[in-house]
């Protein structure tokens, strides 16, 4: 190499990979390698026990290729010179939302008696900055949320959305107002997190491409550097970062907020794409998604499940070449401003146009939130009390069972088959007598509790909890300590849902998320064990909210118990004061 050559910041990368990579210094890219044949790429099948792929809650997965700290290939993104724009959006059957002209409708935050704007205006509210300023004031969290995911889908309805697309269709909002969500999250935003935070490739920032059938991820191992990182945007590769509220103080807020709304875990992805390029082959997701643009725009198609078993699935898909998904039931172009949702099971793909690069956020929950797996919690539950109270689960099988029994033996005309199968009937039926519901959905909510993100305290509440006291070092000896909680102190839970009362074994466990991870499940739950005496004023702490009660009216069998329950809790973060214990 010439002495004084400029050299890519990704050369580093690629030169620790040894003979084999062709590199041009010039142009900085690979020579592109023969086409391969349109095929399903497995490396972005998630675990079964883990989010989804793709658009996903947010929880980080080790990028394909990236394993035993090999460097993924670097190619120039496909252009898309030969594109032609959709004239307009494709909606067999589907929902779009051109205006607000709907019928009993109002955007968020307009004037009581306002009129709508024309089809072509601007649908307005108030800004992100307002609204959770306003949100702040709001003093029950439930409330908070349904407020926010009503900003979010305006000028829908809750009411309409859940009764007409949750579940069951894509919705594309369209405002005309590139304005919309500005504030939660851009392009100068993310910079800065890789300049100012430890940002890893394959566990924070996925580098990915799509070119001519084939999804690749590029990921280095080690930190993921601004220089290292735009030269591979620059090269034309997509970035997705995972769980950005980890770094980024306003997204945590905003998903800490809408979690309560569905009562399961609101996750997110950004993805930057460049001008031009495409970053993910088509797939489906095991998450309702809440697509939001922030910057640009991006051609969306999205298709409806090829089958059944498609509707609604556990599990994400593999990828999909494009001759396995058939013809899109949607096709748009996200502008800024613009939201598109769509159920799991619904087969998407998002690319760029030429002229424009895309920034988008995708909100996502409801991950393993369905009947099903509530029954997997219920269903051993309920057979293991049943084998403990009732003998007739714990009689023998038939001795000669196994000779009229099995799949061989499944077409044989025998008596003895139909007595076998009845019982088994039958005992199914009775699981219904000792299925123990309650416990069931307990466990459910102890889920929730760990993949939920950890409030984020406004001001107020900082000053009425634990975060308020003066506690400190100073002068040579620790100030301020003693939490003076007394019988006259008026007190509340943080949040609605923030804890979880649950029997476990011979004891009850009390489970919350003020010590949380903004990290998902960088942490492992959080509980406490809870003396019996202590239930029923937590209980009492529970349905009291969001009212303020007096610690003396707590139904524990003493003063002191009452105040030491108090402050245990208020000590965790889990209780604020009607006022500052401290006086400002």
């Amino acid at each position: 190499m010439e002495s004084g050559a400029r050299v890519s910041a990704l050369w580093v990368y690629r030169s620790a990979a040894g003979p084999g990579l062709s590199v041009s210094l010039r142009s900085r890219r690979i020579k592109k390698r023969p086409k391969q044949s349109k095929r399903r790429v497995s490396g972005d099948c998630p675990a079964p026990a883990g989010p989804g792929k793709g658009e996903q809650p947010g929880a980080p997965q080790p990028g394909q290729g990236a394993a035993g700290g090999k460097l993924g290939r670097s190619r120039k993104g496909k252009q898309r010179d030969g594109y032609v724009d959709p004239m307009q959006s494709q909606t067999s059957g589907l929902q779009e939302i051109p205006s607000p002209q709907l019928a009993g409708v109002a955007p968020v935050g307009a004037g009581r008696g306002a009129s709508s704007p024309g089809p072509q205006e601007p649908i307005t509210g108030p800004s992100l900055h307002d609204l959770l300023q306003e949100l702040g004031r709001v003093q029950h969290s439930r409330q908070r949320a349904a407020k926010l995911f009503e900003w979010l889908i305006a000028p829908i309805s809750p009411q309409q959305f859940f009764e007409q697309s949750w579940e069951n269709k894509p919705l594309l909002i369209r405002r005309h107002n590139p304005a919309y969500y500005q504030g939660l999250f851009s392009t100068a935003t993310f910079d800065a997190i890789l300049r100012d935070n430890d940002v890893q490739f394959g566990v924070n920032l996925d580098v990915t491409s799509y070119v001519d059938g084939t999804r690749e991820t590029h990921n280095p191992v080690g930190r993921a550097l601004p220089a290292v990182v735009w030269d591979f945007y620059r090269n034309g590769c997509s970035l997705r970062m995972l769980n950005p509220q980890a770094f980024s103080a306003t997204v945590w807020h905003f998903l800490s907020i809408l979690q309560e709304q569905f009562g399961s875990m609101a996750g997110a992805n950004t993805y930057l794409t460049p001008a031009g390029t495409q970053g993910f082959a088509p797939h489906y997701d095991d998450i309702e998604a809440f697509v939001i643009q922030l910057e640009g725009k991006k051609h969306w198609r999205v298709y409806g499940p090829r089958d059944d078993t498609e509707v609604l699935p556990q599990f994400s898909s593999c990828n999909f070449a494009q001759e396995e998904i058939g013809e899109p039931i949607l096709e748009t172009i996200l502008e800024a401003g613009d939201l598109l949702y769509f159920p799991r099971g619904f087969i998407h793909q998002g690319d760029c146009l030429p002229d424009a690069h895309s920034l988008h956020i995708t909100v996502s929950s409801y991950q393993r939130n369905s009947w099903g797996d509530l029954l997997e919690k219920l269903l051993p539950a309920a057979l293991q009390m049943a084998i403990e109270e009732d003998v007739e689960y714990r009689q023998g099988l038939p001795i000669d069972y196994l000779e009229y029994m099995g799949v061989p033996n499944s077409d044989v005309v025998d008596s003895r088959r139909g007595a076998f199968i009845e019982r088994v009937q039958n005992l199914i039926k009775k699981l219904v007598d000792y299925a123990p519901i309650d416990a069931a959905v307990d466990q459910k909510a102890k889920l929730f509790l760990h993949d939920c993100l950890p409030p984020m305290l406004t001001e107020h509440e900082r000053a009425l909890s634990i975060h308020g006291l003066p506690a400190r070092w100073e002068d040579g000896d620790v100030r301020d300590v003693d939490i003076p909680i007394k019988k006259g102190t008026q007190v509340r839970l943080l949040r609605h849902g923030i804890i979880r009362l649950c029997n476990e074994g011979n004891g009850v466990l009390l489970y919350y998320t003020t010590e949380n991870s903004r990290v998902y499940h960088k942490e492992q739950p959080k509980y406490l064990e809870i003396d019996p005496e202590f239930t029923d004023g937590i209980e009492f702490l529970i349905s009291s909210y969001p009212k303020y009660v007096c610690v003396e009216t707590l139904p524990c069998d003493t003063l002191d118990d009452k105040i030491s329950l108090a402050t245990f809790l208020f000590e965790k973060g889990l209780l604020i004061t009607e006022k500052p214990l401290v006086p400002m």
